[in-house]
């Protein structure tokens, strides 16, 4: 058997599916009408089967004892005072009121579950959860772009638990959720969908929203509501740069321009494109790290990291310094670093010559 159809064989099917718009009241009033039809059905069975019937208390059955005797047999509440005796009312008791009286109490317990159980249930798992949030991270739209960089920061060890997705399909939530993430039906564009998820406490704020002038909107309620948290925001369109940085983006990203870097590296040389996606990603052999000093780092040369990565750039009260500048020959307290680090035992920097590695241990031990 081929490999292609061995693939195809395992393919999970996905249904075709379509949401059944109903309004809450007419669900239930759907329910309702099923189970009193359920409950005539019941009771024609037992008028027509009556003679089956015995009365300890007058003898006679009428209509009215029948409909009383298929409300308590329904409920399984059986007081005793009538009861089947014939063979053939034990018979329709057994093979057609008994299926009847399970599918009506399914129905029941269905309906009190749907709409009193599940949402209070929902209500508090809810609460709970928002209690807990502190200190993380949300992706607001969980398209293309948003499930690519959820899945990079699980790759990159952020507990699924604190990543919050909030996106408008309950679709394309479900594979957040799947992964473990926190998730929100919701427009992010409204202040109660970004206060649920607790705007203000997050570490981080991702925004892709698939067009730009949404994401540029997102990012001016997120600021507004949250004036301190970092926001990252996607755009494709060079003008729109501008803007998202004017909503408040700290970072504004563009894949457009990022796609033109890598195509234009890979006109100049083999190997310069493979090198920018092996930045950027967790899963190649080196990855770029931004992060502030430590204090046994302050003095040092950007050379001197105590991770021993390669400093490439120094971030000091706004400016950015190259390594090469006299300025990054001595960390202060407060400069952010950006470095390259190795992801896989150091085997990043096993393209280098062996008597420099031998230097850089010998320097590390003295």
């Amino acid at each position: 058997m081929s490999k292609s159809s061995t693939n195809k064989g395992r393919t999970r099917f996905q249904p075709l599916k379509r949401a059944v718009k109903v309004p809450v009241w007419a669900d239930i009033g759907i329910r309702t009408l099923a189970a009193l039809f359920l409950v005539f059905v019941v009771i024609m069975v037992h008028w027509w089967d009556r003679g089956g019937l015995v009365d300890a208390v007058d003898g006679e059955v009428s209509f009215l004892d029948v409909v009383y005797f298929t409300m308590i047999s329904i409920t399984t509440t059986g007081f005793g005072d009538i009861a089947p005796v014939s063979d053939r009312a034990r018979l329709v008791e057994a093979i057609i009121v008994t299926p009847i009286r399970v599918l009506v109490f399914v129905i029941f317990v269905g309906t009190a579950y749907n709409f009193v159980i599940k949402r209070s249930w929902e209500k508090f798992r809810m609460q709970r959860i928002q209690d807990q949030l502190d200190d993380h991270i949300v992706v607001l739209g969980y398209g293309i772009s948003g499930s690519e960089a959820v899945g990079e920061l699980i790759e990159r060890g952020i507990d699924p638990h604190c990543i919050v997705v909030v996106d408008g399909s309950q679709q394309r939530l479900e594979e957040a959720e799947i992964l473990g993430c926190n998730v929100l039906v919701g427009d992010a564009t409204r202040d109660e969908t970004l206060k649920a998820v607790r705007i203000t406490q997050a570490q981080s704020v991702l925004v892709s929203a698939g067009r730009d002038d949404t994401s540029i909107l997102i990012v001016l309620t997120v600021r507004h509501i949250a004036p301190r948290v970092p926001i990252s925001v996607v755009v494709r369109a060079d003008d729109n740069e501008l803007l998202a940085r004017q909503a408040g983006a700290n970072n504004v990203i563009n894949p457009v321009r990022f796609t033109g870097l890598l195509l234009a590296g890979s006109a100049k040389g083999a190997h310069i494109a493979d090198y920018l996606a092996d930045l950027a990603s967790v899963s190649g052999r080196v990855q770029l790290v931004e992060r502030e000093v430590t204090e046994d780092e302050c003095g040092k040369a950007i050379y001197e990291l105590d991770t021993g990565g390669r400093g490439l750039r120094v971030y000091r009260d706004g400016r950015a310094l190259g390594f090469w500048e006299d300025e990054c020959q001595s960390l202060r307290k407060g400069d952010v670093v950006v470095e390259i680090i190795p992801t896989t035992d150091g085997e990043a920097f096993g393209d280098k010559p062996g008597n420099e590695i031998e230097n850089e241990q010998a320097t590390g031990a003295s």
